[in-house]
């Protein structure tokens, strides 16, 4: 396994998701409605809308994850903040970053992942809108198209949270 790269500016992404004050919040509508149309549209057994601290990854919201969080050092999602494109990787076991990974030789048994980060207006990525699969999976141009808008309508509720605290 191969962990994730650390941002340079890592420190100012976690005190930027920090400062949504959404961490360890209870379950909202407003995320599982999308998470629940994504999954049902891209015939995906698990979606989530994953925060990446410091060292956890922590999931707001989720289909077909039985825990809330996982560490950060296991993180599909911490490859997934260090690009701007949507991170894809249709087999798990075919790719030496996450061959030995536990969460693929073992339960869950990922096999797909594919995760859009979720990238604030101040630039930092602080998550990911991710589907995975227990099957290898290609996403076409329309697929890729709702994993996008979905996550600009995450990112839309993550910064409305923002302004509304403020």
């Amino acid at each position: 396994m191969i962990p994730a790269p650390i941002p340079e500016n890592d420190q100012q992404r976690v005190a930027a998701l920090h400062a949504l004050l959404i961490l360890d919040t209870p379950p909202e509508e407003r995320f599982d409605r999308i998470v629940a149309f994504a999954a049902t549209e891209l015939e995906m057994p698990t979606v989530l809308v994953s925060l990446v601290d410091a060292d956890r990854q922590w999931f707001k919201s989720s289909i077909g994850m039985d825990v809330c969080e996982t560490p950060r050092s296991i993180s599909f999602c911490g490859h997934a903040i260090a690009g701007r494109d949507i991170f894809i990787v249709p087999d798990t076991r075919a790719d030496a970053r996450f061959a030995d990974n536990p969460l693929v030789a073992g339960a869950p048994f990922i096999r797909f992942y594919a995760g859009a980060p979720l990238i604030l207006s101040s630039g930092h990525a602080v998550g990911t809108f991710c589907v995975l699969d227990t099957k290898t999976r290609v996403l076409d141009p329309i697929e890729l198209f709702i994993m996008s808008d979905l996550r600009n309508l995450i990112v839309n509720e993550l910064e409305a949270s923002k302004t509304n605290t403020a």
